[in-house]
């Protein structure tokens, strides 16, 4: 068998996932389910949030990662551990290998956000910082193992680690006794396909909800198809679950117990991790905020109670600033506009005034008077501002209009 092949699949049941939620105990904590007061009213029933983002490593992937490395045979365990990723995963491996005392190495690409690689590392990993892309991370991780012994911990594609994310289904049908509805967030497949055993086992009447990015859809195909295919290239903030080909073992798993697999366009997972920053007060990041974005997407779709499960939290503070500003703009409360100008004294104080008067917060100011297609005499000014939402940015630019300036886009 090569690196990095999941080891030969077997049927996960219900019991395996009880015997990794033993395994887990005093390990990974049972988060929290939260009540979103909007989202309740938008949906039309009770909505939950799951909070994964608030788990030891700041995502749901401890757990898995703690199963897997937990099985190795004593045999296995002096050559340790590998794994490449760009995040979470890194950590999850990172943080149960020290609590198990196995030895773990993590290729990280070369530019992965640098507060995650100091995460992995304070977790007690050796980290390698290797190609360009996760592709290139991926095999020098297998070449690794390949040289070394060490066992490849792959992300998904394993019976264990499906059984130890399946312990989110355990916790949540506890939690929410009542719950009809599960919505989910799908990369490779393991978070939903362990939810699945668990829950369908127990309450197969719970509808359960796959969630991918647009830009990274490899479940639609492979599920029109029959099986795992890869789609090309991937486009998507989302890099938790920007995976090109589903996992094998989990899509048997996904294919056969979820009920639905939806898509999210960009703009909605950036309003839906704003919503959850402003509304939940939740830190959570692009996959996390995916089950957000299908609720935000079509609301009246899902039947009450609903849980939705904030994967994790793991975002870098330079794209969570971009990604705001992008949920900001999407929701209608960033407005770029440019305008033409007479090119005298005073003229931008008095635009800024119509401005206040319309109650537009100015966020930035730029001019241009060089522009071959300016007239003599004109500027253009372009302008960022914050509104309260799209009649409010509409209200701005009619301000503008009826004060005389031309708008320009």
């Amino acid at each position: 068998m090569s690196f990095g092949t999941p080891a030969p699949s077997h049927t996960l049941i219900l019991d395996d996932i009880r015997g990794a939620q033993k395994m887990l105990a005093g390990v990974a904590r049972m988060t929290a389910l939260e009540g979103s007061r909007y989202l309740t009213g938008l949906v039309g029933a009770p909505v939950l949030l799951k909070c994964e983002n608030l788990q030891r490593t700041g995502s749901f992937k401890l757990r898995g990662a703690y199963v897997r490395i937990a099985g190795l045979s004593p045999e296995e365990r002096p050559a340790g551990v590998v794994a490449a990723s760009a995040g979470n995963h890194a950590q999850g491996v990172a943080l149960a290998s020290t609590l198990l005392g196995v030895r773990s190495t993590v290729f990280m690409p070369i530019g992965a956000p640098l507060p995650k690689v100091a995460a992995t590392r304070e977790y007690g990993a050796e980290v390698r910082l290797s190609g360009q892309v996760v592709d290139e991370t991926l095999a020098a991780a297998q070449r690794y193992a390949h040289d070394t012994g060490a066992v490849f911990i792959h992300p998904f594609d394993h019976p264990d680690i499906i059984a130890g994310q399946g312990t989110v289904g355990l916790e949540i049908l506890e939690q929410c006794p009542e719950v009809r509805t599960i919505v989910v967030g799908i990369g490779g497949g393991g978070l939903a396909a362990g939810i699945a055993v668990a829950v369908k086992a127990l309450r197969p009447d719970v509808k359960l909800i796959g969630v991918q990015a647009e830009g990274a859809a490899a479940y639609l195909p492979s599920l029109r198809a029959g099986r795992p295919v890869s789609v090309g290239a991937l486009s998507t903030m989302a890099d938790g679950i920007k995976v090109g080909r589903p996992g094998d073992v989990p899509f048997q798993i996904v294919q056969e117990l979820v009920d639905e697999v939806r898509t999210v366009s960009e703009d909605e997972l950036s309003s839906a991790l704003l919503l959850c920053l402003e509304r939940a007060k939740m830190v959570v990041e692009p996959a996390g905020a995916s089950p957000v974005a299908a609720l935000l997407s079509d609301p009246k779709a899902f039947r009450g109670p609903v849980v939705a499960l904030l994967s994790g939290g793991n975002v870098d503070p330079l794209l969570m600033q971009r990604i705001l500003r992008h949920g900001m703009a999407a929701a209608g409360r960033y407005l770029s506009l440019r305008l033409r100008v007479t090119d005298r004294p005073g003229a931008l104080a008095t635009m800024l005034g119509v401005l206040s008067v319309a109650d537009a917060n100015v966020l930035d100011v730029s001019h241009a008077r060089t522009d071959p297609r300016l007239g003599l005499g004109e500027a253009d000014v372009e302008l960022h501002l914050e509104t309260k939402g799209p009649e409010h940015a509409a209200d701005v630019a009619r301000a503008l209009e009826e004060a005389g300036y031309r708008v320009l886009g």
